[in-house]
C-alpha cells in the first residue's frame, strides 16, 4: 500500500470500513458515498482517491480520519492531526481540485493547513446550513416540473450556464469551451437527474440531483429565471424534486445553502428542510 506523510491512500480491502464510516453521517457523506457505491475505492474507477489519517492498515476496522481527494477535495472526519496529514498529503502535488467542500469543522480545519501554500482562495463560505427532508414536502410541488429529456438539451443549458455563474461566480464554459461541462449536465439528463419547469421553450425553474447515493440524493443547481422569482416558483419546483426523491427514490432529499441567502432559507423551510448540519466551502 502506498503510505505518505500519515495518510495511507485506501484501496478496495478497505471497503467495509469505508462503507461504515460513510454511513454513520449518509447526509453528509452523500457526495462520497454516492461514488462509492458505484465505483469501489479504485482510484482509477472512482475518479479521486480515498485518503484514512492512519499510515498503519485498519486493524480496528474503523477509520478515525476520511478524506476524498478528486474534482473537490472532500474531507469527512478527522481531528486536527489527521487534517495535518491530508494537508501534506495534497501539498506534495499540484492543486488540481476546484473547490474544498463538506462539514465544515473539516473543511476549514483542512483549509487552515493548507491556506499559505494554496491560498488566497477566490471565496470562502463559512456557513452553509445542511438541510435534510426524508418526508414528502409540507408544501405542494410544481406539477409542471419534470425531468429533462435528453433532447432538450440546448434548451436546458443555458439555464444552467446562467446558475452556475451566478452560483459559483465564474463561467464552465472558460477553458474547454464548455465541453466538461456540457457533458456533465447531459450526464444528468440521461440519469433522469435534471429537473425544470418550461415555458415558451425556455427554462423558468430548474434542479438537479447532484449526486445519489442508496439512501440520500443532495440537490443542488436551484435556479429561477430573474424575472419569474418572488412568485413562488422556486420553493414548488424544489418541492417537485424533493417528492421524486422520497416518493419516487425512497432516498432522503439533502441539500446545502449559503446561511445569507434568507430567502431560499426561507424557502426550504416552507418545504420542510430541517438543519442536520453545516458545511463550508472554499473555490479557488
Amino acid at each position: 500500500m502506498l503510505r505518505l506523510a500519515g495518510a495511507r491512500l485506501l484501496d478496495d480491502r478497505d471497503f467495509p470500513a469505508v462503507r461504515a464510516a460513510l454511513a454513520a453521517d449518509p447526509v453528509g457523506s452523500c457526495m462520497v458515498s454516492a461514488r462509492v457505491e458505484v465505483a469501489g475505492l479504485d482510484p482509477w474507477r472512482l475518479g479521486g482517491e480515498l485518503w484514512a489519517a492512519d499510515s498503519r492498515p485498519l486493524r480496528s476496522g474503523r477509520i478515525q480520519g476520511l478524506c476524498f481527494s478528486g474534482p473537490n477535495l472532500i474531507p469527512l472526519r478527522g481531528n486536527a492531526s489527521a487534517l495535518r496529514s491530508f494537508a501534506d498529503r495534497a501539498l506534495r502535488r499540484q492543486r488540481t481540485c476546484s473547490s474544498l467542500v463538506g462539514p465544515a469543522d473539516q473543511v476549514l480545519g483542512l483549509w487552515d493547513e493548507l491556506a499559505t501554500e494554496w491560498g488566497p482562495a477566490r471565496e470562502v463560505r463559512h456557513d452553509q446550513p445542511l438541510l435534510a427532508l426524508d418526508s414528502p414536502p409540507a408544501c405542494t410541488p410544481d406539477h409542471l416540473v419534470r425531468a429533462v429529456r435528453p433532447d432538450e438539451l440546448e434548451r436546458y443549458l443555458p439555464a444552467a450556464i446562467a446558475m452556475f455563474i451566478e452560483e459559483v461566480g465564474i463561467d464552465p464554459r472558460a477553458g474547454d469551451g464548455g465541453a466538461s461541462y456540457r457533458a456533465r449536465v447531459a450526464e444528468l439528463i440521461a440519469g433522469g437527474r435534471a429537473f425544470a419547469r418550461f415555458e415558451n421553450g425556455e427554462v423558468v425553474f430548474k434542479a438537479e440531483i447532484g449526486a445519489l447515493s442508496a439512501t440520500v440524493g443532495q440537490i443542488q443547481g436551484v435556479w429561477v429565471r430573474p424575472d419569474r422569482r418572488g412568485h413562488g416558483l422556486g420553493t414548488k419546483g424544489t418541492a417537485a424534486v424533493v417528492s421524486r426523491l422520497v416518493r419516487g427514490m425512497g432516498r432522503t432529499a439533502s441539500l446545502y445553502v449559503n446561511a445569507y441567502n434568507d430567502p431560499a432559507l426561507a424557502a426550504y423551510r416552507k418545504i420542510g428542510f430541517q438543519q442536520v448540519g453545516s458545511y463550508a466551502t472554499v473555490l479557488f
